[in-house]
């Protein structure tokens, strides 16, 4: 059994700018690219002379040895500097505040980290808070989910309307938009949900190579209407697990410039120092790898640093400060106090912002607001001189969906000849690669036994052919999963599919509980189809619903192209009545199978029905779309008057009772497989149509 999975994501954003340039990335507590882009302070408010009082006043106080030598002039550098650093400090207090009110939280990381999170959102990162899902701002993830106090704070700051003071104060609380870690269909401004430890660096490369190949596809050397940069941040837990090693790699191999990966190397983890279990040098790792990575010590005294990039201190201020104790959890009444004393924040109200710190923050939001506009003008040029190229591109942009798309998938027919429904996924994928130009995707290193390689569309590589749609992942499934995430959480209209075995032969191959976990995870769409009719219908149904991810489990072994009575258009409805000779009266017995089964469950009904019984099959496709239908229709595809039902699938018994009834049979697999040529493993199990007949006459004799 392959099994090709469609990571598929809806998204209308508002419409792209700048081409790709050369490979930078980073490593180290903070390592970044050559270096970050150009910060801009041509922003009238800094001229304000209100605004240029107010910041006099604030650093006078705060900060009155180091204040008194400046000049207090907008060019002044080191003034601009300890304005920065203030900001920091106000950011950091938002960070304890929010902690001690909620009693809980992940503070270690954010307040390690503040310097780097105001210096991102205040003088790096293009985006418009007024419109934050604008195509071409620049992409920011926080792989070290935990850490998520220190992007809501930023994004409170930097203006967006989904983090507010009050919710702030309810960090971690049901229902609120400051979850114990980000969410991205929570919280505007998030990119992508984290939480398991690697797994955002992998989503940060899905989103960096949409990038690189949208613009290799729609730039002209006149006009880039896609040029964003990505950043991410990972601390030593994502450093540790495999995926983000699987990822870095495949980024260095494809060259992805415009990629920035911060490293927080704090030496901290959860249970201690990390030298517990972990000593390797991330730089040189990285730079193995091909990355182009630098190291700064330290970003709090020198924030400016940071522009060539890291180390930080778990719990910056905190009594737990440099320790693994400053990882979580809330802090002392002495130490809070101690805390903001060595800020001045004495007698502040908790969750005060110097009003200072909202205009330096909405400096860069203005300057947001003005690239989106510039964007627009060159979409606008654009548009005039590639009016070819722009229909496609907002094609994308808008969903990605031509009209009648659905009418490129293959039909069979009964005399059509045998393969595996993996040969009927590679036709559905090429038909439906001429008409969705957004299908992208790969294997990991099994393009050719999956089938699911796009003829005539080319491999991504970079420099060579970075538009081409084909991906190549190598062995690396976890990355592969990750990364195809990203690509569809970029908003650019790409619709990814990865693919690789889910079953193969023998013990160490042939685990039987993937059906049913992959049954388990909310609103995934499981389909096994049992024929070619049956992918085809398996494909339209993932593509439309865009909204949540499906995968489709496909044979190696050749099945009937068509199935006398299957349908593509009944996939919809996730389980229908294959055949039944027993209407008008109800069936004195069901068969219902998936996949490659279905057949054994036709065959044992034409031998059963010979001798005069009423059999029904039924084709359970896809149990969750079934379970949605009206009870009307899941009682008239499953009568509850027949109670003599038997399921037939590969797989472990594990939820098929729920069909079956109490009285009903399941004939599935509650050991590990077996290695042998799949017939004589499927007699082996009991999967063939003499064993399905055995059984359903001596449930029909009880």
């Amino acid at each position: 059994m392959a099994i090709s999975s469609l990571l598929l994501n809806p998204y209308t954003p508002h419409l792209p700018p700048k081409p790709p340039t050369r490979l930078h990335k980073t490593t180290k507590t903070s390592t970044c690219r050559n270096s970050l882009p150009k910060t801009t302070t041509t922003n009238p408010l800094l001229k304000d002379p209100n605004h240029q009082l107010s910041r006099k006043n604030v650093l006078q106080k705060a900060y009155p040895t180091e204040s008194s030598a400046l000049e207090f002039d907008v060019s002044d550098e080191k003034f601009q500097e300890l304005v920065d650093r203030r900001c920091a400090d106000n950011l950091r207090m938002l960070i304890l505040d929010s902690v001690q009110k909620a009693k809980a939280g992940h503070p270690g990381m954010a307040l390690g980290m503040a310097e780097i999170g105001y210096f991102l959102y205040r003088h790096v990162l293009r985006y418009n808070p007024r419109n934050p899902k604008w195509f071409n701002r620049d992409r920011f993830v926080l792989s070290a989910g935990h850490g998520c106090l220190l992007q809501y704070v930023c994004l409170h700051l930097a203006g967006f309307q989904s983090v507010q003071v009050e919710d702030l104060k309810r960090l971690c609380k049901l229902g609120s938009r400051t979850p114990g870690h980000p969410e991205n269909t929570v919280t505007d401004g998030i990119e992508v949900t984290t939480g398991p430890l690697g797994q955002g660096v992998a989503n940060a490369v899905g989103l960096a190579l949409a990038e690189a190949h949208l613009a290799a596809r729609f730039n002209k050397p006149d006009v880039a209407v896609v040029d964003h940069r990505t950043y991410c941040i990972m601390g030593d837990g994502c450093a540790m697990e495999g995926i983000s090693h699987e990822a870095a790699s495949l980024a260095a191999h494809w060259k992805l410039n415009k990629l920035t990966l911060i490293y927080d190397d704090n030496s901290n983890t959860i249970d201690g120092p990390t030298d517990l279990a972990f000593t390797e040098d991330i730089s040189l790792r990285f730079k193995a790898l091909g990355w182009n990575t630098i190291t700064v010590d330290d970003t709090h005294s020198n924030m400016r640093s940071f522009k060539n990039a890291v180390k930080t201190r778990i719990g910056k201020l905190s009594k737990k400060e440099g320790t693994s104790r400053a990882h979580h959890g809330v802090f002392d009444e002495d130490d809070e106090k101690q805390m903001k004393q060595k800020v001045k924040w004495d007698n502040r109200e908790p969750f005060y912002v110097i009003p200072m710190v909202y205009r330096e923050m909405q400096v860069q939001a203005d300057h947001g607001e003005e690239l989106e506009r510039d964007w627009y003008s060159k979409l606008y040029y654009y548009q005039s001189k590639y009016p070819q190229e722009a229909v496609e591109f907002k094609s994308l942009l808008y969903d990605g969906m031509l009209p009648g798309w659905e009418n490129s998938l293959p039909t069979w027919s009964t005399s059509d000849p045998l393969d595996a429904t993996r040969g009927y996924s590679e036709k559905c994928l090429n038909q439906l690669a001429k008409v969705l130009p957004g299908l992208i995707g790969g294997s990991a290193d099994l393009a050719s036994s999956n089938k699911v390689y796009l003829h005539k569309y080319g491999d991504f590589q970079q420099p060579a052919s970075p538009g081409g749609r084909n991906i190549r992942y190598g062995v690396r499934e976890h990355a592969m999963a990750g990364i195809s995430n990203g690509i569809a959480l970029h908003g650019g209209g790409l619709i990814p599919f990865a693919a690789t075995f889910l079953v193969k032969t023998g013990p160490t191959h042939q685990p039987i509980e993937h059906l049913v976990g992959l049954r388990a995870i909310p609103r995934l769409l499981l389909f096994r189809p049992a024929d070619g009719n049956e992918t085809s219908g398996a494909y339209k149904v993932a593509v439309a619903n865009r909204d949540v991810p499906s995968v489709i489990a496909l044979s190696r072994q050749k099945v009937a192209a068509h199935v006398e009575g299957t349908s593509a258009d009944a996939v919809a409805r996730g389980g229908y009545i294959v055949s039944d000779n027993s209407v008008p009266n109800l069936p004195e017995i069901i068969l219902i199978g998936t996949g490659s089964e279905l057949c054994l469950c036709e065959g044992s009904a034409s031998v059963l029905r010979k001798e005069g019984r009423r059999v029904r099959v039924v084709s359970l496709v896809c149990w969750r779309l079934f379970d949605r239908q009206p009870v009307e229709y899941k009682e008239k595809v499953l009568p509850p008057g027949v109670s003599r039902r038997v399921s037939v699938e590969a797989g472990s018994p594990i939820g098929w009772r729920e069909y079956v009834g109490p009285e009903g049979v399941v004939l599935g697999v509650e050991e590990f497989g077996a290695s042998g040529a799949y017939l004589d493993t499927f007699k082996k199990f009991g999967f063939t149509e003499e064993n399905v007949t055995r059984v359903a006459k001596r449930l029909l004799s009880q």
